[in-house]
């Protein structure tokens, strides 16, 4: 599924229709270059599971765990694996412990995390000269087509 959006809050909302379609074990791998928006969908994910607190980029921390606040649905696990050097240091990070229990959101993530779950979802965004982006969702197994059905934008 390809989706355009014209601006930086557009990407949120996007995420937060995506939090819609969520639930525990989720893994939700984003990419992009710098400054296509991946924190920006994380933000509007975070928004839509009604998270406590601001999704911030976690680049320095590397991961950042979001807990439901009142009217919440589920935790967000947060990470930025820009700076790790592959599937041995996200193991470090013990991400699987929370996995189950969390939707686990991954910027960066392209062939480090997808052994984490057996099912995942791609979220390739490419930002234009304009500053529009063009979102590609990718179901990579499990029930995320029909999950992703309901996702998809109406007709023009």
């Amino acid at each position: 599924m390809k989706v355009e959006l014209e601006t930086v809050e557009d990407t949120r909302a996007f995420g937060r229709r995506l939090a819609g379609v969520l639930r525990a074990g989720d893994l939700v791998v984003l990419s992009g270059p710098l400054g296509a928006g991946k924190t920006a969908l994380a933000q509007g994910i975070g928004a839509g599971l009604g998270v406590l607190g601001a999704v911030t980029s976690p680049t320095f921390v590397i991961s950042r765990i979001h807990k439901p606040g009142p009217g919440g649905t589920l935790p967000l696990v947060h990470v930025d694996a820009y700076r790790i050097g592959g599937v041995a240091e996200i193991d470090d990070l013990d991400l699987d412990a929370s996995l189950d229990d969390s939707v686990t959101v991954v910027e960066w993530g392209v062939d480090k995390v997808e052994q984490l779950a057996d099912a995942h979802l791609e979220v390739r965004i490419d930002r234009r000269d304009d500053d529009s982006r063009l979102v590609e969702v990718v179901a990579r197994g499990g029930d995320w087509p029909d999950r992703l059905a309901g996702l998809a934008p109406p007709s023009r």
